[in-house]
């Protein structure tokens, strides 16, 4: 049995399931949508054109196929699908022509086969379609689970100047929950407290940067978060031996989680800018009446989630506070609105804002001292 999907611009064709996971025929998690919204404000949001994009685990194709559907005229030079899995590859082909996308070719090694179509389907080891290509300006790695056994070889592949966006769902090692895991998987000590969310992305992020640094490539990251099952960074490739100098000295502990990250999380540029995009210009504008498809659609949690990011990343300080924490660890009796609190903080002539990790979190650069008396 199976049913049709809306998301953005476009609809897929799946097999229905009682629930997700790996073992699915075709995977598709509807809860990343919003990781898919993100990635195509962030690429509309950046000056980049003629991009040759790669997604190494494509399954139904619907990043791919929104990409094609939602990215300014201009922005893709050319786009590969590829999936080990071979159902899967018909899958995204059958969704490409369901969408009325019908030129593309089908490759059996990407550096073997020349072809002048602008869309490409492999169907081979992401590993290998990587390590087997010339390389890239934008690779999606968006495993189930740890993204550990691809970062070699996208990183070794991405372009110089080019986008690598990675996703882990594995949160309960980065987290905490298993830190025997952690230290095993990303060389670091994790920490199960309020923080560990933040503690666990800047730990996913010195990882990545260290496999970067063995090939003289900096990654920076321009925008990452923490949403729902899942951690996703977006780091831009910068080339240089001094880039990742620069990058070494701004790896150490918080909060005795770590080592881990402690720079930047956002741009807070591009970030404004895809907030600002979004209320221009909403993703999936059109609605279908159609009973029989399903609308996978969640604008005002986008919008609210971008905001809540836009702010914060103005403040450019590791780590936040909680306000349940605070009143748990000073026993205080009474306990103000969050809003009213941080009104009180920017009275005071610092930045305040809410933090997207969690709901009573609070990213500031006041002293504890004087945040607790303006409790």
């Amino acid at each position: 049995m199976r049913k049709i999907i809306k998301e953005g611009n476009v609809i897929i064709k799946i097999k229905k399931a009682n629930k997700v996971s790996k073992e699915m025929d075709v995977f598709y998690n509807p809860v990343m949508k919003l990781n898919r919204d993100v990635s195509v404000l962030l690429l509309n949001s950046m000056n980049s054109k003629n991009l040759q994009i790669a997604l190494p685990l494509a399954a139904t194709g619907i990043r791919g196929i929104r990409f094609l559907k939602e990215l300014d005229k201009g922005k893709i030079k050319n786009i590969v699908f590829n999936d080990y899995d071979k159902d899967t590859i018909e899958s995204v082909k059958n969704n490409l022509k369901l969408n009325n996308i019908k030129k593309f070719s089908t490759l059996k090694k990407i550096s073997n086969k020349k072809s002048n179509n602008k869309i490409k389907i492999s169907n081979d080891d992401a590993n290998l379609l990587l390590l087997n290509s010339k390389g890239f300006d934008y690779i999606d790695i968006d495993p189930f689970g740890s993204s550990n056994i691809f970062l070699d070889s996208a990183i070794k592949r991405i372009s110089r100047n080019g986008i690598l966006a990675v996703t882990n769902t594995d949160t309960a090692a980065l987290a905490g929950t298993y830190p025997k895991v952690c230290r095993r998987k990303y060389w670091a000590n994790p920490k199960r407290d309020y923080l560990m969310h933040e503690t666990g992305l800047r730990i996913l992020i010195r990882k990545a940067q260290l496999v970067g640094m063995q090939y003289e490539k900096a990654l920076i990251p321009v925008f990452s978060y923490f949403k729902d099952h899942y951690f996703r960074i977006f780091f831009k490739c910068v080339k240089g031996k001094k880039e990742c100098d620069k990058l070494v000295k701004e790896h150490g502990m918080l909060n005795e989680a770590g080592p881990l990250w402690l720079g930047s999380l956002f741009d807070s540029k591009l970030a404004n800018k895809m907030y600002n995009q979004l209320l221009k210009k909403p993703l999936n504008k059109k609605t279908i009446k159609d009973k029989k498809i399903i609308d996978n659609y969640n604008y005002g949690e986008l919008v609210k989630f971008l905001k809540i990011i836009k702010e914060e990343s103005k403040i450019d300080v590791v780590g936040f506070y909680d306000m349940h924490n605070i009143v748990k660890k000073k026993k205080l009796k009474s306990i103000i609105k969050k809003e009213d609190l941080i009104k009180k903080i920017k009275k005071e002539g610092f930045k305040a804002s809410n933090s997207h990790f969690l709901g009573t979190g609070i990213r500031t650069d006041i002293e504890f001292k004087k945040l607790i008396k303006l409790f």
